[in-house]
């Protein structure tokens, strides 16, 4: 088309313009999959965000926990390749003011563990649920966060 108007535009009088032939293009979309990803809460201020296409969850503290917390000054995580439980203790946040356990929202086997946090603890501070996650873990019961609580829930256990 815009080869056409570049003809036509510069064009002599006599000289005859060429319709061009118009190229054919077929857009093919890319394999469309629906991905879910589902973030839950526990009683005991852990958050997981679940995606179900890789079936990872990402195991964070909320914001409200770090908030009770205080200044995080060591964060001990859980070793990869664990396999761990519902329930279980999989490491432990030490503050100025106190020091709690992290524990296990969902059943699987952890698969990454955020090494930023043994150098730069305050991330917890400063983006718990974003860059201060804690571990990814492969669910192995993904039907687990069902029992979890949704964030409405979540916040009314507090306030």
């Amino acid at each position: 088309m815009h080869a056409i108007l570049r003809q036509a535009c510069s064009a002599r009088p006599g000289v005859v313009l060429r319709p061009q032939m118009a190229r054919s293009r077929v857009f093919r979309a890319p394999h469309l999959s629906r991905t879910l990803v589902t973030k839950r809460y526990t009683v005991e201020h852990e958050a997981v965000e679940y995606d179900d296409t890789t079936g990872l969850g990402v195991v964070c503290l909320t914001d409200h926990a770090q908030s009770s917390l205080g200044d995080v000054v060591f964060v001990e995580l859980p070793t990869l390749g664990t396999e761990v439980s519902k329930g279980d203790q999989i490491g432990a946040v030490e503050s100025v003011k106190a020091a709690s356990d992290i524990y296990a929202p969902v059943s699987g086997t952890v698969e990454e563990v955020n090494e930023a946090l043994s150098s730069q603890p305050g991330l917890l501070n400063k983006s718990p649920e974003e860059k201060g996650w804690l571990c990814k873990i492969k669910l192995s019961k993904p039907d687990e966060m069902e029992g979890l609580m949704s964030e409405e829930a979540y916040k009314a256990s507090w306030a």
